[in-house]
């Protein structure tokens, strides 16, 4: 009896304790729920107090690491994106002798504060970039904008819509370039299986000639379809037709009145 007791007692220290244990880690799962949710709403307020401004040309010789050199003495900068140039003219660039390094079409700047990004847009478009003299931007104008209601979000939406434009179009010749490729595949095969058609008549022939036997078998065309026709009889033309005239009863009761 005394083993059973001291069996039971040991059954519930054990499960008290599991108990204890599983309430440790459901309070420790709760607290970090409560972190994460405090900490998105502070990235979901951050996110609506940010402000995005767009620069519609990137001088030469300016890359992110300039630009957030530049901007960051008016306030604190999150994010930067620059879109590079199209590959065709960089190559035509190159080829002509020009600027060899990575140039930039346009860019967007995010800043942490909407009043921020206003009032850097305000002070600096259409202004000289200026710096040091020696430096390759000095008399370049910063082209800068404030865009209002616009978040980073719309940006990474339209970067990923143009890319799948992009590819689809990439896709698209591709398969044209296919589709000619099969054709003028083709077209070889034909061409091979018809000369190869000709030297073999023309060995024939040259063993016809030399076998004495110069005549060669009579051709077999298909027979020449003549298709019929049903005509129409001609309408006779006739001119000289005799004008209706006035009966003599008419004239007589017209003129034998008298």
């Amino acid at each position: 009896m005394q083993s059973e007791e001291s069996h039971e007692l040991a059954n519930e220290v054990s499960t008290k304790e599991k108990s204890k244990e599983t309430m440790k880690k459901s309070q420790k799962a709760d607290r970090k729920k409560k972190k994460l949710k405090e900490k998105l709403l502070k990235e979901a307020t951050k996110a609506v107090n940010r402000g995005v401004c767009y620069l519609s040309r990137i001088p030469p010789h300016m890359d992110h690491v300039r630009l957030r050199q530049i901007l960051s003495q008016f306030g604190e900068i999150d994010r930067i994106y620059l879109a590079p140039e199209d590959p065709e003219a960089q190559v035509h660039r190159k080829k002509a002798g020009g600027f060899r390094g990575q140039l930039f079409s346009e860019g967007w700047v995010e800043f942490a504060k909407k009043s921020i990004a206003k009032r850097v847009a305000d002070m600096l478009n259409g202004e000289q970039i200026g710096g040091k003299k020696k430096s390759a931007i000095y008399y370049d104008i910063w082209n800068i904008k404030y865009l209002t209601k616009f978040k980073w979000d719309d940006l990474t939406d339209e970067i990923a819509y143009k890319s799948a434009i992009r590819e689809q179009k990439l896709n698209m010749v591709m398969s044209a370039a296919k589709r000619e490729k099969d054709f003028y595949l083709s077209k070889v095969e034909k061409s091979r299986a018809m000369t190869e058609i000709d030297e073999r008549m023309k060995k024939k022939r040259k063993i016809q000639e030399e076998s004495g036997s110069n005549a060669e078998p009579a051709q077999v065309f298909p027979p020449r379809v003549v298709r019929q026709f049903r005509q129409k009889t001609a309408i006779k033309n006739e001119v000289s037709q005799s004008k209706p005239g006035l009966s003599t009863d008419v004239l007589a009761s017209v003129f034998g009145g008298s």
